[in-house]
């Protein structure tokens, strides 16, 4: 670049400021005292209502905030409320079979028949919110489902085969809530076998 088209800080400076006289000369009128006063209460008036509306807006927030943990804590107290009213049939069969049972005159086939019906109550309730039940009789134990209780010799099954479920296992929908217990088979010793 040429010295000549060098221009120095002072002129840059000099160019780039501009004084309410300098824009008064070029035409534009400065503001008065009323004018500035005039657009002083508009920004503050506008500055307020800014101010009550991010007030109004935090009360707002503040109150969805607590609405949601008082309806987290409804949904936490109250989820078991429609598995209840599934159960209550369940619990009054079993008082009206214990009736029946206390009664002289009970004939034990309807009995029976009263407390089929009332498991079947209870397996149908269960069923409609996801518990289902594991039963491995004579299938290969897993343990992910399956608890050994005891281990058998058996000849006539193969090794690791549930032989007897001592008690059911249930899953809520997926996820095992308990496992079954369960005797499993394993094949006899050498020398068992060779006696026979």
């Amino acid at each position: 670049m040429a010295d000549k088209d060098k221009v120095s800080v002072d002129e840059m400076q000099g160019e780039a400021v501009s004084t309410p006289a300098a824009e008064a000369e070029g035409g534009e009128q400065p503001l008065d005292h009323g004018e500035l006063t005039a657009l002083l209460e508009d920004a503050r008036d506008k500055a307020d209502e800014h101010w009550n509306q991010c007030l109004h807006l935090q009360a707002d927030i503040e109150n969805l905030r607590k609405r949601s943990e008082r309806d987290l804590a409804n949904a936490h107290k109250f989820a078991l409320e429609r598995f209840a009213q599934e159960l209550l049939p369940v619990r009054d069969s079993l008082e009206m079979g214990i009736a029946a049972f206390a009664a002289e005159n009970a004939e034990s086939n309807k009995l029976s028949e009263g407390v089929e019906l009332t498991l079947q109550m209870l397996t149908t309730a269960l069923e409609k919110f996801g518990i289902s039940e594991v039963n491995p009789q004579d299938e290969r134990f897993n343990p992910d489902y399956h608890q050994a209780m005891s281990i058998q010799e058996r000849a006539d099954v193969e090794p690791n085969t549930v032989v007897t479920v001592v008690q059911k296992g249930y899953l809520l929908h997926d996820r095992l809530i308990r496992p079954a217990m369960v005797i499993v088979s394993r094949a006899p010793e050498a020398s068992d076998t060779e006696q026979t």
